[in-house]
């Protein structure tokens, strides 16, 4: 049963990589559509949201040990 839940776990975890990985790339190719700037994806949602798990998941995972 533990390891039902543990796969659980990881799908979850892996789906929502997936989402915002396809939602990042979404606003990616949109932008060089428009001929915007190299850094204008990683001020859309996505792209904030994935700067900030990179910038404070180590931090906040380094606390909670």
């Amino acid at each position: 049963m533990e390891m039902m839940i543990q796969i659980a776990r990881i799908l979850a975890v892996l789906g929502a990589a997936a989402l915002l990985g396809n939602w990042f790339l979404a606003e990616l190719k949109a932008a060089r559509a428009r001929r915007k700037p190299w850094y204008a994806p990683y001020l859309s949602p996505p792209g904030l949201i994935i700067l900030f798990l990179i910038f404070f998941l180590p931090v906040l995972i380094r606390l909670l040990q």
